[in-house]
C-alpha cells in the first residue's frame, strides 16, 4: 500500500483508511479484531474513529470503538506503528458542556478518549463537526494547548461547511497556533457539490488533506443495488433508496463504474475508491468493514489509478459541473 504525507505535515499515512464506525454496533470485538488484523497485514496503518462510536445503538454508551482500538493496539504491541485518528463534538455526557467545541467539553474528551484508547497521545484528533456556540478562538486555543502538551500531535476537522473552516485557519495562523491539517468531508462519486463547490478549492490552496468518508454512498456504489430490483439485505437499504432512487444521475454514475469495472476486470467498489485516489487532493479515503471479506475487497483498490479518459467518463456520468485537477 501507498503512503502519503497528511496535509503539510510530516506524518506518513497508508493511502487506504480504516473506518470503525462499526466497531461494536455491526461488528463484535473478534470480528473487529480481525478486520483491523487484516488491514494492518495489507500495510495500512491509518485507524480513524471518534468518542460517539456508537452512542446511537441500543445499549451502546458510546466510546466502545475507541475501546476496541485500544485493546487491539495493547494486545498488538503496535501503537508506534498506527496514525490515530479520532474526533470530538457529539453529546458524551449529559450536562451543558456534555457535548460542543467549548474549551470545558474538549479538555475533558481529550482525557476520555486517551483513557479508552489506552495511549498518551492522538496523531490527529479532530472536531466532528462545527459548533457554531462556541467561539472559533476558543476552539482553536484549545487544540492549540493539546497539541503543546504532547496530547495531541496534528488537528483536523470533520462536517465543517466551507466559511468555518476558513475562519478556523485565519484564527489559527494569525496567533501562530496549531491548524487544521486535514478536512473528513461526505464525498463520493454521487455526493460531489458538496465538496467540490467550495471546500475543495480551499483544501488544495491552503494544503490541508482530505479524508473523504462515505466513498462508496453506504453501500450504492459497491453494485449490490439495481434499477428497479429488489432492495438488498442491510439496515441502510432504506437510506440508500431515499437518497439516491430518484437520481438519474446517480445511476448514470454507478452504471458508467460497473462497465470501466467490467473493462478492467475489477470490482466497482475498486473503481469508485479509485476515482478518489486518482484526485491529487485526495489523502485517504475511509473504508468501512463489517467483516475481513468486505475489507479485502476495498483493499482490492490500493494502488489503483484511473486514467484521464475514465475520469473523463465517471464525471460526465456523475454530473461534470466540477473539473478542479480531478484526473
Amino acid at each position: 500500500m501507498e503512503y502519503r504525507a497528511l496535509g503539510r505535515t510530516g506524518l506518513k499515512v497508508s493511502e487506504l483508511c480504516l473506518g470503525t464506525m462499526q466497531f461494536g454496533w455491526t461488528a463484535d470485538e473478534e470480528t473487529s479484531f480481525a478486520i483491523l488484523d487484516a488491514f494492518y497485514e495489507a500495510g495500512g496503518n491509518f485507524i480513524d474513529t471518534a468518542n460517539v462510536y456508537s452512542r446511537w445503538a441500543p445499549g451502546n454508551p458510546g466510546g466502545v470503538s475507541e475501546e476496541i482500538i485500544g485493546r487491539w493496539m495493547k494486545a498488538r504491541g503496535n501503537r508506534r506503528e498506527i496514525v490515530l485518528a479520532t474526533k470530538v463534538r457529539g453529546r458524551m455526557w449529559e450536562g451543558p458542556n456534555g457535548e460542543g467545541l467549548s474549551r470545558a467539553h474538549i479538555m475533558q474528551a481529550v482525557e476520555d478518549s486517551l483513557r479508552r484508547l489506552q495511549t498518551d497521545y492522538i496523531d490527529l484528533y479532530q472536531a466532528h463537526a462545527f459548533d457554531a456556540t462556541t467561539p472559533i478562538e476558543e476552539t482553536m486555543r484549545a487544540f492549540e494547548d493539546l497539541v503543546r502538551q504532547g496530547k495531541v500531535r496534528y488537528v483536523g476537522a470533520s462536517n465543517y461547511p466551507a466559511w468555518r473552516l476558513a475562519d478556523a485557519v485565519a484564527v489559527s495562523e494569525r496567533h501562530g497556533w496549531a491548524r487544521y491539517e486535514s478536512l473528513q468531508p461526505h464525498y463520493n462519486l454521487v455526493h460531489r457539490a458538496e465538496f467540490e463547490r467550495e471546500l475543495k478549492p480551499f483544501c488544495e490552496a491552503h494544503g490541508l488533506g482530505v479524508i473523504p468518508y462515505s466513498p462508496l454512498a453506504a453501500g450504492f456504489l459497491t453494485g449490490k443495488y439495481q434499477r428497479n430490483a429488489p432492495l438488498p439485505p442491510s439496515a441502510r437499504a432504506d437510506s440508500v433508496r431515499r437518497r439516491y432512487f430518484e437520481s438519474e444521475t446517480a445511476w448514470n454514475a454507478l452504471e458508467t463504474a460497473q462497465a470501466i469495472a467490467a473493462e478492467r476486470g475489477v470490482s466497482v467498489t475498486q473503481i469508485a475508491l479509485a476515482w478518489l485516489l486518482t484526485q491529487p487532493v485526495i489523502t485517504a479515503p475511509i473504508i468501512g468493514a463489517n467483516s475481513v471479506a468486505q475489507l479485502q475487497e476495498s483493499l482490492g483498490a490500493a494502488g489503483l489509478r484511473l486514467s484521464p479518459e475514465e475520469m473523463v467518463r465517471l464525471n460526465a456520468a456523475s454530473g461534470g459541473e466540477f473539473h478542479w485537477n480531478d484526473a
